[in-house]
């Protein structure tokens, strides 16, 4: 789902339709989970009922899983009461390769989602007005979008080749609004060319749209959670659990690149390059910047050095209780993250049995009381969250102690971190 934009800082066949119900991207599907073995490590969190659990001992065989190329159609809808005034391919352009070109940093290059637009429009039976689209979209009309939506594209779809679906509206349709794109999951499964679809990306952006807007979209059909706070009245800040560090919290961030957590859930990251922490003595590692890949360029922005080999570790894991732990991961200003405001060791919690948008994760603030980058953070006081170069912190209510010691001649981070006795 779009988040709105930051405040200014002055500082084939005929398909066979039956949709029960549609539910928004936050909402716990009902339908069967298969459980693949995953992550046999120890500080593997185990996978609980919440939606998007980020629990990673199992993966959730529901959703297709990034560890291959993946191909994603996109669709482009118009309505009778508006003539588009954009082309399939300048809406194209405005998501790809972008999109691609983030989950191919992510994972280093061991993932790659291959988009496949149509060249033309498809025209929905009814207007757009009739949709009633909006950000908490009523699930009879959500439905009926999508039965129109399936039902005028099956005659030049064939669903049965797609890992994943876009349904592009056009921007400028007087009915589309741009706050209610989502990925919408369906408790009982649309069927087209012998394909069961589970769940679609319901696109209502602007043209140009959202920064990153459809990567975060994607992210939901891998089963990653929203790490915003959305708050109660829609007014307030959106980013108080993970500021600017990871896309599934702001597609706006200054550092979007995926938790290190998250990589390790998708399969991008080797059990060898996580190290479970164990709960007494000091413990000293080296992480490797999260964004550096095989690929990656040998400084960073302003000359930080960032050279590595994309295979060190990547992340540490301190286990706080059955379905709890701390995560530390080095961000640099490379990759995904190459306008980083700070770098340093990240340090964040998560909770397996936290449902998606009730904070899952959440970013320990190592400057508490201070802010950074406050011209185009979307949210300052966590921008400056990592523990740098030379400094010690003990995370608050879990007595762990993290002093990031040294930097390696290729930019690596030396820590030791010292859980409570």
């Amino acid at each position: 789902m779009p988040r709105p934009l930051p405040r200014p800082r002055l500082r084939s066949t005929a398909a066979v339709f039956t949709v029960l119900s549609a539910v928004a991207a936050t909402s716990f599907i009902t339908a069967p989970s298969i459980a693949e073995p995953f992550a046999a490590s120890p500080c593997a969190l185990t996978r609980t009922a919440a939606h998007h659990s980020e629990g990673l001992d199992t993966w959730n065989g529901a959703y297709p899983k990034p560890v291959r190329s993946l191909d994603a159609v996109m669709i482009f809808l118009s309505f009778p009461d508006a003539a588009p005034r954009t082309t399939p391919a300048e809406l194209t352009a405005d998501h790809f390769p972008a999109t691609s070109t983030f989950f191919s940093r992510a994972s280093y290059g061991r993932f790659s989602l291959r988009p496949h637009p149509l060249r033309q429009w498809i025209r929905m039976p009814r207007p757009s007005t009739a949709y009633a689209m909006q950000r908490d979209w009523n699930a009879a009309h959500r439905a009926a979008y999508l039965r129109d939506a399936l039902a005028a594209a099956d005659g030049q779809v064939d669903f049965s080749r797609y890992d994943v679906v876009y349904f592009v509206a056009d921007p400028d349709a007087p009915g589309v609004d741009s706050d209610a794109t989502k990925v919408v999951n369906l408790d009982t499964p649309l069927r087209a060319d012998g394909t069961d679809i589970r769940r679609v990306v319901t696109v209502f952006e602007q043209h140009p749209p959202d920064r990153l807007v459809l990567a975060h979209e994607t992210g939901h059909v891998f089963d990653l959670p929203d790490l915003y706070h959305r708050p109660v009245d829609g007014h307030g800040d959106w980013d108080t659990h993970v500021g600017d560090w990871d896309l599934m919290g702001s597609q706006f961030g200054l550092a979007p690149d995926l938790f290190a957590w998250h990589k390790w859930k998708l399969g991008w990251l080797e059990d060898r390059q996580v190290v479970c922490v164990p709960g007494s003595g000091p413990t000293r590692l080296t992480l490797e910047s999260l964004g550096v890949g095989p690929d990656a360029p040998a400084t960073g922005a302003a000359g930080s050095p960032a050279f590595g080999t994309g295979r060190g570790t990547k992340l540490a894991v301190v286990r706080t209780g059955p379905s709890g732990a701390l995560a530390f991961e080095a961000r640099g200003a490379v990759g995904n993250d190459a306008t980083a405001c700070r770098q340093g060791v990240l340090v964040y919690r998560i909770e397996a049995d936290t449902a998606s948008g009730a904070g899952p994760i959440q970013v320990v603030d190592a400057h508490p009381g201070k802010e950074a980058c406050w011209q185009n953070s979307v949210y300052p006081p966590l921008a400056d969250a990592p523990v740098e170069l030379g400094e010690s912190f003990t995370v608050p209510g879990a007595e762990v102690r993290v002093k990031v010691e040294n930097r390696t001649p290729t930019g690596a981070w030396t820590i030791r971190i010292t859980p409570a006795t």
